[in-house]
């Protein structure tokens, strides 16, 4: 652990069961550093700290990651996959149907009220995707104006 006390990106990955590697960890920075990136715009960040790696290579880290918990993977409807490193408190999504810009909402209410559904149908819920779509507040103005 370091000097503050929070473990190094390696010591997470570590952690997670997976093998540090150069690719792995400027990966995860990567994801962490950006802003619900998709794996393009990951695979050109990753490029640019530790050179060549092919787009399969970076499809397969961001499995890895995904599956250890590392980082969540976003599938809104008619848009690629993206992906960020908020993880582990079922946050939310706005998305804005002009540009495509995702935000980061706190669960509506409460303590994730949304995991209660109103029939789990014998489901054992622990996780609950919500996007809510609009036009965010550059796209709203452009329209009015």
């Amino acid at each position: 652990m370091t000097a503050t006390g929070n473990p190094t990106t390696a010591e997470e990955l570590r952690g997670a069961g997976l093998r540090v590697t150069a690719a792995r960890v400027a990966l995860l920075e990567a994801v962490r550093d950006g802003d619900h990136l998709g794996a393009e715009a990951i695979a050109s960040e990753v490029r640019g700290r530790v050179g060549h790696i092919s787009v399969q290579a970076v499809y397969e880290g961001l499995h890895a990651l995904t599956a250890a918990g590392l980082i969540r993977r976003l599938d809104p409807p008619g848009s690629p996959a993206l992906y960020e490193g908020r993880v582990g408190d079922n946050h939310h999504h706005l998305v804005c149907r002009s540009c495509g810009t995702v935000a980061d909402v706190d669960c509506a209410v409460g303590h994730a009220p949304c995991l209660t559904a109103s029939d789990d149908r014998g489901f054992a819920v622990d996780e609950a995707e919500v996007i809510y779509w609009g036009l965010c507040p550059a796209c709203s103005t452009a329209r009015s104006s």
